[in-house]
């Protein structure tokens, strides 16, 4: 299939030894928002296979699409959610207490998006930079005072932006990390851009807590990679960059904020907390393909229960609407086989999707506002790790008798 390339090899040990275990089928792109006049057109389907190495543990995509038709023109935009802002701003002060700053110092941020991160870094005064392959996104970024470099970060552009702005304090890939399929010329590049003092820090959803907590939904086609520690352990041994510490967060459901310094760098001194965790995940079975194994099963579980409880909804005259046409959700709905009629419309607080139709299954996205007017029976979570921020902006629902449910881990209709 053209703009599809099958991996058969480990992106970080070179091991063949890879065990698919979990097909979730030929789905859209869950990015891929239609716009009304695109529903005529035929819809391009990829195939949606996670595989586990045996020898370094990284779950990975099995099929790779060309980044070019996921992030070319870019629908998530993070400032979107109080939740994922607040947790920029603490990356100021995290910052600041790991590395001695000043008005000098450049903080750069690689898929940068809209520049939501780097904004908190510019009102303090720091000189920043972004990057980012999306052009509809770095021109909002540029026209909002974000200086930011539009391509897909590797050496070469590190070194054009190295002679341009200088070595850069402190870099962050927030988000951007399990998308990158060369992840040693990613580094690469990392290592170019970085000062000898400086920090990189990358931040990304836990493949421990996506097994345990049923998570199956932020599988897509954007994530390439899965980390397991022991995985992110071996990257770093074939690179001039060492991990330094690792901070379990429950940002997403379950997420790791991984800190690296360049291994000629002996002022930081390395944290033994990665030694425990890597003795947690050998406890948890993460090493072992039966765990992997009985994840598969939960989910397929999941996915006859959670149909049967919605049409069950449905079948009952219940209006039934989804919060989020975040791209789990769109996974989670296509790789269902949902029935559309049984959601009246979708609502999204990302203007750029307002008017448009969800992959695969075409259902109409509104504003947040819309379920006011029509006071929908139930409202399914979609965008499940933003349930609180989405709750609060919902008491009134609530009070005038709204249930919300989630599908993950379970099917639960909410109290």
């Amino acid at each position: 299939m053209k703009n599809l390339k099958k991996i058969s090899y480990c992106r970080i040990c070179g091991s063949g030894d890879l065990y698919d275990y979990l097909d979730l089928g030929i789905l859209p792109i869950p990015n891929g928002f239609l716009t009304k006049g695109e529903l005529k057109k035929a819809e391009k389907k990829y195939p949606l296979v996670i595989c586990f190495c045996r020898v370094c543990s990284l779950s990975q995509l099995r099929y790779i699409v060309d980044p070019e038709i996921m992030f070319k023109n870019y629908l998530y935009i993070p400032s979107v959610s109080q939740t994922r802002v607040n947790n920029f701003k603490k990356f100021v002060e995290d910052a600041r207490q790991r590395i001695k700053l000043n008005s000098k110092s450049l903080i750069v941020d690689i898929g940068s998006n809209d520049g939501a991160l780097l904004n908190c870094f510019k009102n303090e005064g720091f000189r920043i930079v972004g990057v980012d392959p999306a052009g509809n996104l770095v021109k909002i970024a540029q026209l909002n005072g974000i200086p930011t470099e539009l391509g897909y970060f590797d050496s070469k552009l590190a070194k054009k932006m190295v002679k341009k702005y200088g070595a850069a304090d402190v870099m962050f890939a927030t988000n951007v990390f399990a998308h990158v399929h060369d992840l040693i010329e990613f580094l690469r590049g990392v290592d170019t851009l970085l000062s000898n003092n400086g920090i990189f820090v990358s931040q990304f959803p836990y493949v421990l807590d996506l097994i345990r907590e049923n998570q199956f939904d932020t599988i897509y086609h954007e994530h390439l990679s899965y980390f397991s520690i022991k995985s992110l352990v071996k990257l770093s041994e074939k690179t001039n960059l060492e991990i330094y510490d690792i901070v379990p967060s429950h940002l997403d459901g379950g997420s790791l904020k991984v800190y690296w310094k360049k291994r000629k760098n002996k002022k930081i001194r390395l944290n033994n907390n990665i030694y425990e965790l890597l003795n947690k995940e050998e406890k948890e079975g993460l090493y072992d393909e039966k765990t992997y194994d009985l994840f598969r099963k939960k989910v397929e579980y999941l996915k006859i229960s959670a149909k049967k409880q919605l049409k069950k909804l449905k079948d009952e005259g219940k209006h039934i609407v989804g919060y989020g046409a975040a791209a789990k959700g769109n996974i989670l709905i296509n790789y269902f086989d949902i029935d559309p009629h049984l959601f009246d419309y979708f609502v999204d607080s990302t203007s750029y999707k307002q008017g448009r139709f969800t992959p695969g299954k075409h259902i109409p996205i509104f504003e947040e506002g819309k379920i006011f007017q029509t006071k929908p029976d139930y409202i399914l979570i979609l965008a499940w790790n933003f349930a609180e921020e989405i709750a609060k902006k919902n008491k009134e629902y609530l009070k005038n008798g709204g249930k919300f449910m989630i599908c993950i881990p379970e099917f639960k209709i909410l109290d």
